[in-house]
């Protein structure tokens, strides 16, 4: 399966190679693989014998057959007004097809293009298989650094790992507020999927109403419902809804949030001043279920996720190191989350493992109680995957087995009978209520460069961590710049 999947991805990327050459992006080729992707297998869900057959909403005017037969300019005529009318219909096919273009100018290499793809029959694939061949051009797209598509792509051995301690079950409904291409939410249908004995009824609310996401940007929501439409999520309504999800309180509650809240430390909107220069503006959340209120984005997702969890609701958020230490409303946020949450985990993760550049980050494990006067955190406990522990993207890249000490020691079957080791310490409430503005920065193995030349990482890694220090640094300075310049 594994080899008929990858071969699939390799002839599919074989061909962007030669839309590259006129100038697309990866991003774009992914873009346009998934409209005529989605149109070819809906074609063959018509063709399937009953039961099986399923009924469509797309028009023989705009279908996959009316793009098939067509040459030359006729062709990219019909593509467009196909993409058009596509963008107004209803549900899943209104999300995936918002603010669809054509972005192949060639009418002859889109005609090879839908040629490639009517040569699959792509619904007699396994489900397992079309969704690897999707995640691997999702992971391609990652890798291609200059369109800053790796922003939306977590590491799967990470998001594996995370959804393997939270353990979700059959008849929860799970959540994730920033949902990128769909990572947590397809790991959290395969865990349940493959770890329970379902019944017809749990299956059909597990594909229809147990996936809830939200993606503020249209191209990578298009790809994250697509995704999921290739490993059956989903049916005639989006599970995708795509808006800012911190706009708003939420309308409806989670018994699991997991996410990873995009990267970059201030939420800004780009005006157009009395002079007509482009200015950055802070963009602030006025929520009155907030705790504080900031433009830090990820302090922002930390109170929302809050807000979008049941009582006694699980959560596991990946959160930069700022989120952890930052004084003012950041010191507030902690100290109530610790408060009204048994914040009860804090993974340190290793540098190197993301494509964004310069980020240093962690995953916060919390789940929220009901109110009462005496904190619920009562113990934190941390685990150290960082100190002396180095990874690269390409070179040697975080896998599930760099993490399974961190899932042993988590203890998901009883978290009340952990164990310290090296890497693994606890922290009580007090104590970290007396440490300065209630920083949960903490480290306490000694970092073997330090102390001993002779340690030192490869060059390669080393020259890796000291360029994401110095993006993390550029950062801080940029939106320190931003603040005194609204204040003038």
């Amino acid at each position: 399966m594994a080899n008929e999947s990858s071969s699939i991805v390799q002839r599919v990327w074989n061909y962007c190679n030669v839309l590259r050459d006129d100038g697309m992006s990866y991003g774009d080729y992914v873009e346009q693989l998934t409209f005529l992707l989605f149109l070819k297998m809906v074609e063959e869900g018509t063709q399937l014998p009953p039961p099986l057959t399923k009924l469509t909403d797309i028009p023989d005017t705009h279908d996959w057959a009316a793009l098939r037969e067509l040459r030359g300019d006729a062709l990219e005529v019909q593509y467009r007004h196909t993409l058009e009318n596509l963008a107004k219909m209803p549900g899943m096919l209104g999300v995936i097809f918002r603010k669809a273009q054509n972005r192949v100018q060639d009418p002859a290499k889109l005609n090879r293009l839908i040629s490639m793809i009517d040569g699959e029959t792509w619904t007699g694939l396994d489900v397992d298989v079309k969704g690897d061949i999707y995640e691997g051009l999702l992971q391609k797209n990652a890798e291609d650094v200059k369109t800053g598509a790796g922003q939306y792509f977590t590491p799967r051995p990470l998001i594996k790992a995370i959804v393997d301690v939270m353990r979700p079950k059959p008849d929860q409904r799970i959540a994730d507020p920033a949902c990128g291409t769909g990572g947590f939410l397809l790991a959290t249908h395969d865990y349940i999927s493959k770890n329970y004995r379902l019944s017809g009824k749990q299956k059909k609310f597990l594909k229809n109403e147990a996936l809830r996401g939200w993606e503020i940007v249209d191209a990578t929501a298009r790809l994250c419902v697509m995704n999921l439409y290739l490993h059956g999520i989903g049916g005639e309504q989006s599970p995708i809804t795509v808006s800012d999800s911190l706009a708003s309180p939420p309308s409806e509650h989670f018994d699991q949030v997991l996410t990873n809240p995009p990267f970059g430390k201030k939420s800004s909107i780009t005006v157009i001043n009395e002079e007509g220069e482009a200015a950055k503006e802070s963009l602030t959340y006025e929520r009155t279920d907030f705790f504080a209120t900031t433009s830090n984005k990820q302090l922002n997702f930390l109170q929302h996720i809050y807000t979008l969890l049941k009582t006694n609701g699980t959560a596991a958020v990946v959160v930069p190191d700022n989120v952890l230490f930052e004084g003012g409303a950041g010191e507030t946020i902690r100290r109530r989350i610790l408060k009204q949450c048994d914040v009860h985990t804090l993974l340190r993760l290793p540098t190197g493992i993301f494509y964004a550049q310069g980020v240093k980050a962690n995953v916060l494990f919390f789940d929220k109680r009901v109110g009462r006067e005496q904190p619920w955190t009562d113990k934190l406990w941390i685990y150290d995957l960082r100190t002396n522990i180095h990874f690269t993207l390409k070179t040697n890249p975080l896998r599930y087995d760099d993490l399974t000490d961190f899932v042993a020691c988590f203890n998901a079957d009883n978290r009340h009978e952990r164990k310290e080791t090296e890497r693994f310490k606890v922290f009580t409430y007090d104590e970290l209520i007396q440490r300065d503005k209630v920083s949960l920065d903490i480290f306490w193995l000694k970092d073997d460069s330090l102390e001993d030349s002779a340690n030192l990482p490869a060059p390669e890694v080393l020259a890796l961590e000291i360029s994401e220090n110095l993006e993390a640094a550029l950062e801080q300075f940029n939106s320190i710049y931003q603040s005194l310049n609204q204040t003038e």
